[in-house]
């Protein structure tokens, strides 16, 4: 496997990325965007990146709040989130500049792209499939369902997959229920799956750890990593053969 920083900008604000692919692969691949939690461009998306790497893709963690933002205190990664969201033009800026770079690399085909990403990442994602972004896929972990982008009838060009917790203080029933209405009444391809008992941030190891240092309602939870990891592999072979 083979990694790479790449350091770009948007409008005058820098930012730092992490591709990762197989160079044995001779031909060009489908290519997935990463996008972090809250807490910023950090060990674990980028490790996630390796992962879908070593399963034949070009994985892209890309950096959503600017070079060095990254942080374990909630409040000030609150901040950090507040500012990428002040206006969905500077979320769909930095998002497109990113999809730009995964495009024109070398060994990925640029028809092919997907996009996950987990808590404040998933939540992203979905808002650039409702923004009709050219993806094949979106894929939300954990991630918030409202979004100040509603989705058009028509617009949604990609296939989305929701995994949540059934648990999950952040995303609370209410909001499972209008997020399914909206995509529905926009004729989207939707997968939704609720794990009961599950909380927030579910697929990364340390959220237990983070939530108890914290209060914060977080925990880990390994049945429902593992098996959303696989639902998304499941769902790429499918959009992408």
């Amino acid at each position: 496997m083979k990694s790479e920083v790449i350091d770009y900008t948007v409008n005058g604000d820098s930012f730092r990325g992490y591709l990762a692919w197989d160079e044995n692969i001779s031909e060009k691949r489908p290519g997935i965007i990463l996008v972090h939690e809250w807490w910023g461009h950090n060990a674990f998306v980028r490790q996630q990146a390796e992962e879908l790497a070593e399963r034949g893709y070009s994985a892209f963690a890309i950096d959503m709040f600017g070079t060095g933002k990254q942080t374990d205190d909630p409040v000030e990664a609150q901040k950090f989130h507040d500012e990428a969201l002040k206006s969905p033009v500077v979320l769909e800026a930095r998002f497109r500049t990113a999809l730009s770079l995964l495009q024109q690399h070398s060994c990925v085909d640029p028809h092919r792209i997907a996009a996950q990403g987990y808590c404040f990442g998933g939540g992203v994602v979905l808002t650039m499939a409702r923004l009709g972004l050219e993806l094949r896929g979106a894929v939300s972990f954990h991630g918030a369902l409202t979004s100040d982008v509603t989705a058009e009838k028509g617009k949604i060009q990609a296939e989305i997959q929701v995994y949540t917790g059934g648990a999950d203080a952040m995303i609370p029933p209410q909001q499972v229920g209008d997020f399914v209405k909206e995509i529905q009444e926009a004729g989207a391809k939707l997968t939704l799956v609720s794990y009961p008992g599950v909380k927030h941030g579910f697929t990364n190891p340390i959220a237990t750890e983070r939530g108890e240092k914290f209060g914060l309602p977080l925990a880990y939870d390994q049945a429902a990593a593992l098996d959303s990891q696989q639902g998304a592999l499941d769902f790429y072979q499918k959009i992408f053969n």
